[in-house]
């Protein structure tokens, strides 16, 4: 999405580990950012309490709930 857009899908991921991050889905109206976190190791991925997506998952749900508000 480009700069000034009201909704921005930001990536994240953390240094050291490269298959697992969160899409952070961005209001430029102030309201609270809404993170989807995702993790390509399965087995990391199901003893997981906060992740339960895929990366293309994770981007998928970022993207609808950026399309919807």
């Amino acid at each position: 999405m480009a700069e000034g857009d009201p909704v921005r899908i930001i990536p994240h991921s953390p240094k050291g580990i490269p298959d697992a991050g969160s899409y952070e889905v961005r209001y430029s109206d102030g309201r609270a950012s809404v993170y989807f976190y995702w993790d390509e190791n399965a087995g990391r991925r199901s003893i997981s309490m906060t992740t339960k997506h895929s990366k293309q998952g994770a981007l998928e749900a970022a993207q609808a709930l950026a399309r919807n508000g």
